[in-house]
């Protein structure tokens, strides 16, 4: 057994007992795979899982809001430093700021808005739906009641505070800009130029796993009010396609265009490099911040990553430009307290950018693999605190260069 497929194996135990689902897709170098394991839902006709089931992404469809916005970025249509107030409906309140200084979209997108988690409403909604769809009544009208009522006091782009609310609210913003809802301006600009013709924000697509929760299924979650923050769905086919896609685009700050594959010319492989460069240093660490995107130095190579949970399923991405690696890992059973299967998907990115030698300017040659198992006894990956894909909190910014927090300007 290699190190990849230990690390694969170490994945789908920690899947367990409740997933039934497991799929596992790989890019390194010039090699694509998709293994998957198990099937759809706990019940013996349940079909198996393949390269096309489908699994909700959670927090990982921010990497895809982030993408919207640098994509419409490229053509003009916005810029990361307009204010959000400038950028609602007429007829919505903005935010009170304390500070003189606007919340703009990029504070949006790197977490440091300053707004807090979830917007004010949200949970005194969610307590009939909490154990299934916390979300599923805060639509439009309430976050529009949400931003009337919400006041920030610390200056935008001062702290950096994990934000559902904030990349949400970039969602709705963009789609305001774009005339279209959320899910449609996403499949227009995004999914179907990168040839992902199975992501969607549709609450019930074909292929759909069922999910669990504490080995319960769990409705199909619904998120109206903040699809940019947790709404979309995908295959571990398309998520593929999607990070081969940031591998070929040229290294940010560089010149020189990708090798062309998945949409990586025009306004798209301006933004997919966009999504990629650096906007501030988390505190207390060598970690960065992009848009969206989590970047850390590790092994002398730099890995972009970013989790995802919904309330019945888990999900890892990411990739390592310099040795042209990728991962994807989808679960459908809702995040564990200890993140054991999201660390098993980091240790799945680091194995193979660790073991893939292939470069950027590569000319990928898809060789899909699928393989079908059931979903084995857990495990609990043994790492240390620098490599454990951790989410902060709270923490004060400053930027790479130590002189600002965060990039006004493109």
């Amino acid at each position: 057994m290699n190190e990849l497929d230990a690390a694969v194996r170490a994945a789908v135990r920690a899947a367990a007992p409740y997933a039934t689902a497991v799929t596992v897709a790989v890019v390194h170098g010039d090699r694509e795979e998709v293994r998957c394991h198990g099937r759809l839902a706990r019940t013996a006709d349940a079909p198996t899982c393949t390269p096309d089931t489908v699994f909700e992404l959670g927090s990982v469809s921010k990497t895809f809001t982030a993408l919207l916005l640098a994509e419409m970025t490229a053509t003009g249509e916005l810029a990361p430093a307009d204010p959000v107030e400038d950028r609602l409906a007429p007829d919505w309140l903005p935010v009170t700021v304390r500070s003189t200084d606007p919340i703009r979209l990029l504070h949006l997108a790197t977490h440091t808005s300053g707004l807090p988690r979830l917007p004010p409403g949200l949970l005194a909604g969610a307590v009939r739906n909490w154990a299934g769809n916390p979300y599923t009544a805060f639509g439009d009208e309430q976050l529009r009641a949400a931003l009337a009522r919400t006041t920030v006091r610390c200056t935008p782009g001062s702290r950096y505070r994990y934000s559902n609310y904030g990349v949400g609210l970039l969602g709705r913003v963009l789609a305001e800009t774009g005339g279209l809802p959320y899910g449609e301006l996403l499949t227009r600009r995004v999914c179907r130029p990168l040839g992902l013709p199975a992501t969607t924000c549709a609450p019930d697509p074909a292929n759909l796993a069922t999910g669990y929760r504490h080995g319960r299924a769990v409705p199909p979650w619904s998120i109206p009010g903040l699809p940019g923050a947790g709404a979309v769905r995908s295959t571990g086919a398309d998520l593929l396609r999607y990070l081969r896609a940031h591998l070929d685009a040229p290294r940010p700050g560089s010149s020189c265009r990708g090798s062309g594959g998945g949409g990586g010319g025009g306004a798209l492989g301006a933004a997919l490099a966009d999504v990629q460069r650096a906007r501030l240093r988390l505190p207390h660490s060598t970690d960065e911040l992009s848009l969206v995107w989590n970047r850390r130095r590790s092994g002398g190579r730099d890995l972009y990553f970013h989790t995802g949970g919904t309330r019945g399923f888990t999900t890892f991405v990411g990739f390592s430009p310099e040795t042209a690696a990728a991962v994807a890992v989808l679960a459908n059973t809702g995040p564990t307290l200890d993140g054991r299967f999201v660390q098993a998907g980091y240790e799945v990115l680091r194995t193979v950018a660790r073991t893939t030698t292939t470069g950027r300017g590569h000319r990928p040659t898809p060789a899909a693999t699928v393989s079908t198992a059931t979903a084995a006894t857990t495990v609990t990956a043994a790492t240390t605190a620098r490599d454990r894909p951790s989410e902060r909190t709270d923490r004060h910014t400053s930027a790479p260069d130590g002189r600002r927090c965060v990039e006004d300007g493109p």
